[in-house]
């Protein structure tokens, strides 16, 4: 078994695809904040397939790592020198890995924030890309303008702050571009969120302005935002997927990544710098991201909540075993069909129906092994932008909303912490103190859950949501999850 870095790369050419290219930190022409797996099985494929071409040679990533817990990838990749292992997993078990190069370094931001400002500001770096989670871009959950309540944001914005955050980090490295007389460089956020790209102008503009309203308005009027539509599912690497590496293709891969077969990228092509040739590896370059984004925010995302809970409480621990059990699969078309669907507009070549059924094979990939728990992770960020949406838009319109209730219901009844055998429930959410105590004081048929106008706005009010709400919740703790699933299959809102 052989250690993965840059001297056994030729050796291990043998058993499975490795870069042919030149690799060095002179080649980055792009940083990136939040080098996780799905980073690295996305955005750092395309990069890597291209220079396996022979094109975008000085296109590499220099990967940042901005919190502390981001020490251990630095640690990781900086082993390897910034090699890593792909593994798709196909549903008939069958593993396809290959090794990655376009990772060409990495900066940990908290033992040297100025030589991560350098970098950006520093003429070869064109883009600066985001995987930073929902909650990384400061959005107030009602009023969707910047939030600056983060005691980090607000150490930021102090005069002559050394820049700890994403935030702080970025507008600083633009300043210094602006007074150099370089060009700003593109920011491509690759985030779940809707209209990513707006946001991020939104939430980096409004914090700029908060440091200095001049810097905010020329960032708004130069810097370049694009919108973009990322899917690719990506569980949690495991140790099992660390040995199984081992013993198969005899590579020992400290932090190696695991995912489907299916990906797409949809991005709008806007960019102040230039960009890799991306077009040529598959990546559609489009005017307008809107109808891809909504369809994968609204069908894949918010069908994964749909699926999480319910599944949850009904004692599954696996995308794949949900997905295989007839009563989630129904209830997940009902919802797609019913109630999601009319809300989209026609997304340019896409069949929605065979979307929909393509999904539910990507959910039922057992080797995949995608936990539960991972769906339910953040669902103070997901359920207000995949789901909240979907059920406002039905209310307004008369539409269904009655499966949408019910998932809202199955989150809240899985923040209480218990499930439906008594074990314990690790509630993982940036607000979980807050949802835990909530969901405590909720009984069978309270509102305490959804009272929270952070997160449901004025979803309280509506006397529909109430009733169907309630009763969706009393269902849940009389009956049980898969019950209640199965009396919701088929039936129509009212």
């Amino acid at each position: 078994m052989r250690a993965l870095n840059a001297e056994t790369l030729a050796a291990l050419r043998e058993a499975l695809p490795v870069p042919g290219y030149s690799r060095s930190p002179e080649q980055t022409g792009i940083v990136h904040f939040g080098v996780g797996g799905f980073h690295r099985a996305h955005q750092a494929l395309y990069l890597d397939q291209l220079m396996s071409k022979g094109e975008a040679l000085n296109w590499g990533v220099c990967g940042v790592g901005a919190l502390d817990s981001d020490r251990a990838m630095r640690d990781a990749l900086r082993a390897q020198d910034y090699l890593y292992t792909l593994v798709l997993k196909h549903p008939d078990g069958h593993l396809e890995p290959r090794v990655i190069g376009s990772i060409m370094d990495y900066l940990f931001a908290p033992d040297d924030p100025d030589a991560v400002v350098e970098r950006m500001a520093h003429e070869r770096t064109r883009i600066v890309s985001l995987t930073v989670t929902e909650g990384g871009y400061h959005v107030h959950p009602v009023t969707g303008e910047f939030d600056d309540r983060s005691p980090d944001i607000q150490a930021d914005l102090a005069p002559g702050a050394t820049p700890k955050t994403t935030f702080g980090l970025i507008t600083e490295a633009l300043v210094r571009r602006r007074d150099r007389g370089l060009l700003p460089f593109t920011i491509m956020s690759c985030d779940n969120i809707q209209g990513n790209g707006d946001v991020a102008r939104h939430m980096l503009t409004g914090f700029a302005t908060a440091r200095d309203p001049e810097l905010g308005k020329w960032m708004a009027a130069e810097v370049a935002f694009p919108n973009s539509m990322v899917d690719r599912i990506t569980p949690v690497t495991a140790d099992s997927d660390r040995a199984i590496l081992a013993e198969k293709f005899g590579i020992s891969d400290r932090w190696p990544v695991v995912c489907e077969p299916f990906i797409q990228w949809v991005l709008e092509d806007h960019f102040t710098q230039g960009r890799p040739p991306l077009q040529d590896v598959g990546v559609q370059l489009v005017d307008d991201v809107t109808p891809y984004e909504l369809m994968k925010l609204r069908l894949l995302n918010a069908g994964h909540q749909v699926l999480c809970y319910l599944g949850y409480l009904a004692g599954y621990r696996y995308a794949h075993e949900a997905a295989a059990d007839k009563t989630f699969v129904d209830l997940l078309m009902g919802y797609w069909e019913r109630e999601a669907v009319p809300t989209l507009t026609p997304v340019p070549g896409v069949d929605l129906d065979e979307y929909c059924h393509t999904l539910v094979e990507r959910f039922a990939n057992a080797s995949v092994s995608d936990t539960l728990a991972r769906l339910c992770f953040g669902s103070s960020d997901r359920i207000p932008k995949f789901l909240v949406p979907v059920l406002r838009h039905q209310l307004r319109n008369g539409g269904e909303f009655r499966r949408s209730v019910l998932t809202v219901a199955a989150w809240a009844r899985y923040a209480e912490g218990v499930d439906e055998a008594g074990e314990p429930i690790d509630v993982q959410d940036q607000l979980r103190e807050t949802l835990m105590a909530n969901a405590a004081k909720q009984g069978v048929d309270g509102l305490e859950f959804v009272a929270n106008r952070d997160l449901f706005g004025d979803l309280v009010d509506d006397e529909r949501f109430v009733t169907e709400y309630r009763h969706a919740l009393r269902a849940l703790h009389e009956r049980g999850a898969a019950d209640t699933a199965s009396r919701w299959v088929g039936q129509r809102t009212g």
